[in-house]
């Protein structure tokens, strides 16, 4: 839900940047602009007592409202403890101020996160990225597990499953109806593949944002310029709308959202493990770093396992190439230099022992 979209000021009809997404019961707010709460208000969400608040950068056009929401909270007797991320520097901003918040009635955890961290969440983790605007600032990656498959009413009523013990099937578990137990792939389709979103926040052009932008199902950038404006943009490390619809194209997402504006669209891709986005070992520390020299990280045995290791490397971020190997059907597999390491962890995680033919 975007509840502002507007460059450096409010105008009559559109607030400063501020994002909410929901997911199942989540509401996860990113940037507070000046007027955030209000937004809320005025929404069919309402200003609920969010959990978590992220922020990009500390710009007064992202972060204003924040003060005016964490006091709003306490003065309606708020406890539930709530916790904002931001880059660095968010310790100092809050710190300062304390004057203005008052005592609070409830407890703020604050976490600062460098680009490569995570947040670890049940069915999908929140990856930073960084991005180019001068000042501390992080992009977000919203990257969900794989989902399960879509539910079989039918099938379930052919088994004489109860609505009530639906759900446990639908959350991995075998059940037993009449003494007979029912699995979960009876009544569910093929897995699905996890969504990936990615919020920017103001940035210039950037490789690392092209690199976080991979195979995203839904990309939020920002377009603060007319590309007349360009030379403005440069030197205020923002981005022009055309440049912002060259992101997309530039790594093949095919969907994308436009901040100070929207475009639909949408792409999916399944991958062979279990984490869209990253492996399940480590952060995602190669998102958001720049194209070096290519290199051998892996050789397939023929064109086909050779893809498949190219598309869990795209779930991780790592751009690659394939390259044929001389006089055999074996394939290489090619990743930028300061990514290898990370490539062969992926590949690792996503794929069985004699899937490849040999490491380089």
């Amino acid at each position: 839900m975007f509840l502002g979209t507007s460059g450096s000021m409010p105008t009559a009809t559109r607030a400063p940047a501020a994002l909410l997404i929901r997911r199942g019961g989540e509401r996860l707010l990113f940037d507070c602009a000046e007027g955030t709460q209000r937004q809320l208000l005025r929404s069919s969400v309402g200003l609920v007592d969010l959990q978590e608040i992220f922020l990009t950068h500390f710009h007064a056009d992202h972060m204003l409202g924040l003060p005016g929401m964490l006091k709003t909270f306490a003065l309606r007797g708020r406890e539930l403890p709530l916790t904002v991320y931001g880059p660095r520097g968010l310790v100092d901003l809050v710190g300062s101020l304390r004057r203005v918040l008052g005592k609070l009635s409830y407890e703020v955890e604050l976490v600062e996160l460098t680009p490569g961290d995570t947040v670890e969440r049940d069915g999908y983790r929140l990856a930073t990225f960084g991005v180019r605007h001068g000042v501390s600032a992080l992009g977000w990656s919203l990257i969900e597990r794989l989902r399960p498959g879509r539910f079989d009413v039918e099938a379930a009523d052919a088994r004489g499953v109860p609505p009530t013990l639906r759900g446990r099937l639908q959350r991995g578990e075998q059940i037993s109806v009449d003494g007979r137990t029912v699995a979960p792939d009876e009544v569910l389709g093929a897995s699905r593949a996890g969504r990936k979103l990615v919020v920017t926040g103001d940035t210039a052009p950037s490789d690392e944002v092209v690199e976080a932008a991979w195979e995203a199902d839904v990309l939020v950038t920002e377009a603060t310029f007319a590309d007349e404006d360009r030379e403005r943009a440069a030197e205020t490390l923002h981005q022009t709308a055309t440049q912002a619809a060259e992101v997309p194209r530039e790594r093949r997402s095919e969907g994308l959202r436009r901040d100070r504006g929207a475009v639909p669209g949408a792409r999916r891709a399944a991958t062979r493990q279990g984490w869209r986005g990253a492996p399940p070992r480590g952060r995602p520390r190669i998102i958001g770093r720049a194209m070096s020299e290519m290199v051998h990280a892996a050789v397939a045995a023929d064109a086909s396992e050779a893809e498949e290791i190219q598309e869990i490397l795209r779930a991780v971020g790592i751009a690659s190439t394939l390259e044929p190997e001389v006089d055999a059907d074996a394939v290489a597999i090619l990743v930028p230099e300061s990514a290898l390491e990370a490539a062969k962890d992926a590949i690792e995680s996503g794929t069985e022992p004699d899937d490849l033919v040999a490491e380089p």
